[in-house]
């Protein structure tokens, strides 16, 4: 993979959040590829980048949609004029079910009991509209989700409710991230995940509730569980990116991860440490896969630094250790790859798209909490 590309950077304000547009349209382009060869549809999950510019160009390479985690990411896209939606969150309380109804049109939401389903059901009847939605499935994450055995019954109580429709199934495979080292077995498993939901699908059609959708989503398993047969789709959100955690779980190599925050040195004044102007506003420490720090340390141009190691933030200052703190000056330049790249843009209001004529925009992160 080409090194990250460059610009000015002496008239780049620090921290910055970059991201190097010619590795996003790789990533993009490489995971569009996999997935169109095999049939199956792309719907990623937009919280990775929360940037129009972005979902527009993985659009442009055939995703048929995407995933939104908040009632915010839902707004934005529907107001730039994406369609097939998917809001990926049980939608509880009356304030998510009343912007449901709202959106029924162009949403599918997902549900895991009676309980979540019944206020929508009353509130889209009392509007006249009908509400899609995809039975979510726990095939071992243990978070939201119905257990694969149980999810006949509740569909069979879902369907005696009005206003609201089955559209299919769907499950996350965040269980995958626990077989960090073992790439193999991660497969074995996303593959046996995807086997599991396109099961079930085939259990309630053949009680007589159709499911069209069968999803899956994870970046980890986003080469495995999608190609089972029977599943549909395939919902992964990182790859766009790619962070330290996915690097770490053997998803991407380092040289694929097109995100970064730039930062500088801002004091050297003892021995074996030095600090930066990224703290803990600037980045997301969050890993899925175990990863200690607060995110990878590279060079400017993204090669590996050995001998540097992010240890801990303050609101915004990181702290850094290592051999490598001797030669590090004031002002020197760093990039900082994030564990979770997801995490990382929420902390963003705009992002610096760097392209590899040096040319740079600023695009904006939108619907944030």
């Amino acid at each position: 993979m080409a090194a990250l590309a460059q610009t000015d950077w002496s008239t780049v304000q620090t921290p910055v959040f970059t991201v190097d547009v010619a590795r996003m349209d790789a990533n993009i382009a490489a995971t569009a590829a996999i997935f169109a060869e095999a049939g199956v549809s792309l719907r990623p999950h937009f919280k990775t980048s929360k940037c129009v510019q972005v979902a527009q160009r993985q659009r442009a390479a055939g995703a048929i949609g995407f995933t939104c985690s908040t009632p915010a990411e839902v707004r934005e896209l529907t107001a730039a004029g994406f369609t097939g939606l998917l809001w990926a969150h049980q939608p509880v309380g009356p304030g998510k079910v009343e912007f449901v109804v709202e959106m029924a049109a162009g949403l599918t939401i997902i549900v895991d009991s009676f309980a979540v389903a019944e206020p929508i059901s009353q509130a889209a009847t009392a509007a006249g509209v009908t509400v899609g939605y995809l039975l979510d499935i726990d095939t071992g994450q243990g978070r939201t989700g119905v257990l694969p055995a149980n999810a006949l019954a509740v569909q069979n109580q879902l369907k005696t409710l009005p206003g609201i429709e089955l559209r299919g199934v769907i499950t996350h495979e965040g269980q995958l991230a626990g077989y960090l080292g073992d790439r193999s077995a991660l497969d074995i498993a996303g593959t046996d995940v995807g086997a599991r939901l396109a099961a079930v699908a085939a259990e309630l059609g053949a009680a007589g509730h159709e499911c069209a959708i069968v999803s899956v989503g994870s970046t980890p398993g986003m080469r495995s569980a999608p190609f089972a047969e029977g599943v549909t789709e395939g919902r992964p959100g990182t790859y766009v990116y790619f962070d330290g955690n996915q690097t770490a779980l053997g998803s991407c190599e380092i040289g694929q991860c097109a995100s970064s925050v730039v930062t500088r040195v801002v004091s050297v004044n003892r021995d074996g440490s030095a600090i930066i102007d990224a703290g803990s506003k600037a980045m997301s420490a969050d890993s899925i896969s175990k990863m200690k720090g607060a995110g990878t340390l590279v060079n400017l141009d993204g090669s590996p630094v050995s001998d540097l190691q992010f240890i801990e933030t303050n609101e915004e200052h990181g702290f850094l250790a290592g051999s490598g703190t001797d030669r590090l000056k004031v002002g020197d330049l760093l990039r900082v790859i994030p564990h979770h790249a997801c995490g990382t843009t929420n902390m963003w209001s705009k992002l610096l798209a760097v392209h590899p004529d040096g040319h740079t925009e600023e695009w904006p992160i939108v619907g944030r909490h």
